[in-house]
């Protein structure tokens, strides 16, 4: 029985490749790399929790892991009040400008050993204008991506990377 492109397939059926294209671009638009405007967790301890993707450097397309993007910070974390003995002190405020790498898309890659990896949300590390990382440590996984592109500060800094 031939496959028709009508039919949806949940998530960890793989049709043929031309059936899956046709199903994410007509089905899946909030599946998105990093454009503009896109809200982006951010996972370094610099004291943004989510920043907005303002602008992307010497691409036209959408970022992918590894690109890096001028973010402007819309949600600072908090760390609570009731550390009186420990100084903590918040690197960046809300509404500054700072540069970004992206860490995870929630796009589906497909790596040259034919995994694909996709992630549960998008995610940035602030770096500052020489590419070093403001925060110094990281809460979650990165893409091993990151590895290509020449960002190994970033993975040192990680807990996992996938």
């Amino acid at each position: 029985m031939p496959l028709s492109t009508s039919i949806l397939y949940p998530a960890c059926v793989r049709p043929a490749q031309h059936v899956v294209r046709k199903i994410t671009r007509a089905y899946c638009s909030h599946i998105i790399l990093a454009l503009r405007q896109t809200l982006l967790n951010c996972i370094d301890n610099s004291g943004a929790a989510v920043v907005e993707c303002i602008q992307l450097i010497k691409r036209k397309r959408p970022a992918g892991i590894g690109d890096r993007i001028v973010v402007v910070v819309q949600k600072q974390r908090d760390f609570g009040s009731d550390r009186s003995s420990v100084s903590i002190s918040n690197k960046v405020k809300r509404g500054d400008i700072r540069h970004a790498v992206v860490v995870r898309t929630r796009k589906q890659r497909q790596r040259p050993d034919g995994s694909v990896v996709k992630f549960d949300d998008n995610a940035c590390v602030l770096i500052n204008k020489s590419g070093e990382p403001v925060g110094n440590r990281l809460t979650s996984i990165v893409g091993a991506e990151l590895r290509d592109r020449q960002w190994s500060k970033i993975l040192s800094l990680a807990p996992m990377h996938r």
